[in-house]
């Protein structure tokens, strides 16, 4: 599936978009970790939580978890959040 690459983590796929698999966002992560080394990091923590400064967008819909469901055809969109004040 398509995987939109926000511009902080272009520096490990240098791509905008990039194709990976996996039946979860969990395990989109973890291969997408086996092809671009310590990107998994900078997307969930320790503890398996999806860090709160990203954003992770399944077919224009927010997903909240790791074990959110994938299909072969969907398309994610991983996002920066921006905050201010």
């Amino acid at each position: 599936m398509k995987v939109g690459i926000p511009e902080p983590l272009r520096g490990y796929t240098k791509s905008l978009v990039v194709e990976a698999t996996g039946n979860t966002v969990g395990a989109l992560l973890d291969d997408l970790d086996r092809r671009f080394p310590g990107i998994r990091f900078r997307i969930a923590d320790e503890q398996g939580q999806l860090r709160r400064h990203l954003r992770i967008f399944i077919n224009q819909k927010r997903a909240r978890s790791l074990d959110t469901r994938l299909a072969p055809d969907d398309e994610v969109q991983i996002l920066q959040a921006l905050s201010g004040g």
